[in-house]
């Protein structure tokens, strides 16, 4: 039910500086390295918009793929301080955005706004992460794949392209928190979502799933009898090459 490459994705939030390169490039050294596993996954990096246009220089060549973390919900240009349309992060020469993260929700976000923000990526032909979660309440309630799939039928469409989109499963009540799911009410969940999708959307193969929320070098080992996810989405660890590295070598050991 999982794709054969998995995907490791970092989420900078709002860290990093010019010099900030030398963690991805100490992962990129990793990586050309890891011989025996590197054709099995890949990087994908989203540090802050301020790092994005040279991180994408630098790396373009390179096998660390560059992320935005957002984009706005207007395209173009317009008069919008402080925002960064689809269109502009295309031109950035990156491939990818985040989009629908719980701290942007919590900040304001309706899924009105992550709809719109989704469809203009895809219109840029900017591949989407595009994240989904429950609350403590949710759980402790077992609505889980309730709101989950309320989030899921709110932004994407039937003519979205599912080529073009990762859906990543950050229980809200996990970030942060060092609190996982079991790997049996992961597994649970990911199967009965991954099966919605193929027959809401009448879509042929299942679409990529990641994991994220509390994802270290020690929580790594619960996830990897997990066959129906295709990688993670990484936080607090993927600030530091060595941490980093080690969810890598701790999932393939």
């Amino acid at each position: 039910m999982a794709n054969s490459l998995r995907y490791f994705v970092g989420n900078w939030k709002m860290f990093g500086v010019p010099g900030s390169y030398k963690i991805l490039d100490k992962i990129n050294q990793f990586y050309h390295k890891d011989q025996k596993n590197k054709n099995k996954y890949k990087i994908i990096m989203a540090p802050p918009d301020t790092l994005i246009y040279d991180f994408s220089k630098r790396f373009k060549n390179k096998k660390i793929i560059i992320s935005s973390q957002n984009c706005y919900h207007q395209d173009l240009f317009g008069p919008y301080t402080g925002k960064v349309s689809p269109f502009m992060i295309k031109r950035l020469g990156v491939n990818y955005t985040l989009l629908g993260h719980s701290e942007c929700r919590s900040a304001g976000e309706t899924d009105e706004i992550i709809k719109k923000k989704f469809s203009l990526a895809l219109k840029n032909n900017l591949k989407v992460i595009y994240c989904i979660g429950e609350n403590k309440i949710q759980k402790r309630t077992k609505s889980t794949v309730k709101v989950l799939k309320k989030q899921i039928l709110k932004v994407i469409s039937k003519n979205n392209n599912f080529n073009n989109i990762i859906i990543a499963y950050e229980p809200i009540w996990s970030i942060g928190s060092g609190s996982i799911p079991s790997p049996s009410e992961l597994k649970k969940n990911i199967t009965i979502l991954k099966n919605f999708i193929v027959k809401k959307f009448r879509i042929k193969s299942h679409p990529k799933f990641l994991y994220g929320g509390s994802v270290d070098k020690n929580t790594i080992k619960h996830f990897k009898s997990i066959k129906e996810l295709d990688g993670f989405l990484v936080g607090g660890a993927s600030k530091s090459s060595k941490n980093f590295i080690d969810i890598i070598k701790n999932f393939y050991k």
